[in-house]
């Protein structure tokens, strides 16, 4: 008897577990495609979420790639101000030494100060990445030089840099000053 009383109380514990779940589920009995339908309305709001988390992720990265560039930009641009400041001084430094005629003893010395102080800004220029355009005999580049002149040169090829009047400069590979020039044109 005990076998019957066991498998009557697991029965009726069975059927108070499933009346618990139809509760739990509330009065509505569920059709298959109605789960069907609910199962992929699931699926399609979990597809879009993917969807919305990859799109951020892939924006966090492209704004981590031009944060890092633009701080990269800074620590190597860092001298643009500084070092178009100095150009003129540079130019100045020529032209005094290209004005210095004579072979005079003062003259000389003015000459050879010059001369040590353009080398020292060299120097410093290099050491810090500028590099001076200077373009006599190379074909023009619009992007580099600024054509002050055009004229007819003979024995030189039309669009070439036959004089320069002020030499150009980049920082890094980014320009700071076009080179002023002379560009030889065709003759009419």
């Amino acid at each position: 008897m005990s076998t019957n009383e066991d498998i009557l109380t697991n029965l009726l514990d069975e059927e108070i577990d499933l009346h618990a779940m139809h509760t739990e589920v509330g009065e509505h009995e569920y059709t298959i495609d109605e789960l069907k339908a609910e199962l992929e309305e699931a699926k399609k709001a979990s597809q879009e979420n993917w969807d919305k988390a990859l799109r951020i992720q892939a924006e966090m990265e492209n704004l981590k790639r031009r944060t890092q560039k633009d701080v990269e930009d800074a620590h190597k641009f860092a001298l643009n101000g500084f070092a178009k400041e100095l150009l003129p001084v540079l130019d100045s430094l020529f032209m005094g030494m290209q004005l210095a005629t004579g072979e005079t003893e003062e003259v000389k010395r003015f000459r050879e100060g010059c001369e040590l102080t353009i080398k020292q800004f060299e120097n410093a220029f290099e050491k810090f990445n500028i590099v001076a355009i200077d373009p006599v005999g190379l074909p023009f580049n619009a992007d580099h030089h600024q054509a002050m002149v055009m004229q007819v040169v003979e024995g030189a090829e039309p669009n070439t840099v036959v004089n320069v009047f002020q030499k150009g400069y980049m920082l890094n590979g980014r320009l700071l000053r076009p080179a002023m020039v002379v560009v030889a044109k065709a003759a009419d």
